[in-house]
């Protein structure tokens, strides 16, 4: 599977063409633009000690853009994966107060993304 989280220009010609196979019928470039939108809703995988914990679950986590929801998220797993999602659940982590010596800031938060897979589906997030 191919990476989908760097930039090179390489990696963003494979996704254009991975777009131009998923979508044959789409010949106007409104609903060919919706798809690749959907790219841009999944940020990044988290990989933790908690998030390989639920991997034996068949769950998934990810960081997801702030404005998304759960419909927008299933979306975009099943077709950035090919895998079929049975239940998401989203979780807002609150930024968190950063102090280094005399000055102060913010930890940015973000929103994360718990997907559950349907029964014989998985994703291979770090390659073996």
């Amino acid at each position: 599977m191919m990476a989908l989280f760097s930039k090179t220009k390489k990696e963003k010609e494979d996704k254009e063409k991975q777009l131009k196979e998923a979508i044959p019928e789409a010949k106007d470039q409104k609903k060919l633009l919706e798809k690749a939108k959907l790219f841009d809703v999944v940020l990044a995988p988290i990989i933790t000690e908690k998030a390989s914990g639920l991997l034996s679950q068949n769950q998934y986590q990810f960081k997801v853009l702030k404005d998304a929801n759960k419909t927008l998220i299933k979306e975009a797993i099943e077709f950035i994966y090919g895998v079929k999602v049975e239940k998401v659940r989203v979780i807002k982590i609150p930024s968190k107060p950063r102090r280094l010596g005399r000055f102060f800031g913010k930890k940015p938060g973000y929103k994360k993304a718990i997907v559950t897979l349907k029964e014989g589906y998985s994703i291979e997030i770090a390659p073996k």
